[in-house]
């Protein structure tokens, strides 16, 4: 628990574990905001009978402003353009915007740039301009570091942060002060308590994932929140030099007993991993051979005989005393864990437990 209130990131359908059940739970445990990442997943969570601030934290086009103002949503303003737009937007509808600022210090997305110290005059005039406008409410101000989680990023993440703090003291000095001013992401958070503000903004951490392997020593470790099983559809033996699945990318070398399972890329088990990751079965590696389907995997059990139709399998997660970790996924994709749990599409169901107790299920297909 920090010190300031905390925004929690629930953006990308709580990064693939189910934003409605998550953000409940999070609720449930004192959070004070949440984050989302366009007004479809804020409308989401309000239908849900989520009555927490929240905050998109990218762009929204303005003819949204009554839509906005109606849910009760506050919105990201990213440019003098888009101010001017929501504030022309907001006093047609009626209704007035509550805003956070946003300032690109270095990440080169979206925000009123200001990536060096000479730039500070003239982005403290055109926000200012942009809080003094009809129809908004300047609530927050905020910026995004963009490599808070390197072990030593050459002070670029201070460097944001310095440019960050020069311009809300320049507003500061025109009398535009902020309820809310963040900038700390995970690692952030994780790293740099004096950059905490007013606010702090976890994401993966909640998830129990590491922004970056070398951090576990900064907090002890994390416990991943989500695993992924499936079970074995088919069991077979095939005779030596026999292709598996597409393209014939794969022939068993000797007589193998393979099995199928109902997973593949649609279900975001990425094709990447065709030939070079393996799954668990009772503990044991089971490697994937062939090209991963849309639908379907095989894996070589020969050394496995115990496995059957039905048997559970772990394509990431514990199995007994052995761990497939979703970072060793990210490893074989060439990717991060982020993206391998934003994959798992919405034809997967998420489980929910808590002490050991199915406590809810979630499946997109059949609500």
């Amino acid at each position: 628990k920090t010190q300031v209130p905390m925004y929690a990131v629930v953006k990308a359908d709580a990064y693939g574990h189910g934003a409605v059940p998550v953000a409940k739970t999070l609720c449930e445990v004192g959070v004070d905001w949440l984050g989302v990442s366009n007004l479809e997943e804020a409308i989401q969570l309000r239908l849900a009978g989520i009555d927490r601030p929240m905050l998109v934290i990218s762009y929204t086009p303005p003819c949204e402003a009554a839509r906005l103002a109606s849910y009760d949503i506050t919105q990201t303003v990213v440019s003098a353009d888009h101010a001017r737009e929501l504030s022309q937007a907001a006093v047609a509808a009626g209704v007035e915007l509550a805003v956070h600022i946003k300032l690109d210090t270095g990440m080169s997305r979206v925000g009123f740039v200001c990536h060096e110290e000479q730039e500070v005059p003239a982005v403290v005039r055109a926000v200012g301009e942009a809080c003094r406008l009809p129809g908004l409410r300047a609530q927050g101000i905020f910026t995004h570091f963009a490599s808070a989680d390197e072990q030593s990023d050459d002070g670029f993440t201070r460097g944001q942060f310095a440019l960050f703090t020069a311009v809300t003291e320049g507003l500061a000095a025109e009398g535009i002060t902020f309820e809310l001013r963040h900038c700390c992401n995970s690692a952030a958070t994780l790293r740099f308590p004096e950059m905490h503000l007013d606010m702090v903004r976890p994401g993966v951490i909640l998830y129990g994932l590491q922004p970056d392997g070398w951090m576990e020593s900064l907090h002890g470790g994390f416990m991943p929140v989500m695993e992924m099983k499936t079970t074995v559809s088919m069991v077979k033996d095939l005779p030596a030099d026999t292709p598996v699945s597409y393209n014939r990318t794969y022939r068993t070398g000797a007589p193998a007993r393979v099995a199928a399972v109902p997973i593949g890329y649609a279900d975001g088990y990425s094709r990447r991993l065709s030939n070079r990751a393996y799954m668990l079965v009772g503990g044991k590696p089971a490697p994937v051979i062939g090209r991963v389907c849309m639908d379907q995997t095989v894996l070589d059990v020969t050394a496995l005989p115990q496995v059957a139709e039905g048997t559970v399998v772990t394509v990431f997660g514990r199995d007994g005393d052995a761990l497939l970790s979703v970072d060793t996924l990210a490893a074989w994709m060439d990717t991060i864990h982020y993206e391998v749990v934003c994959l798992i599409s919405k034809r997967v169901p998420r489980m929910y437990f808590e002490n050991g107790r199915s406590v809810e299920q979630l499946n997109y297909l059949l609500p």
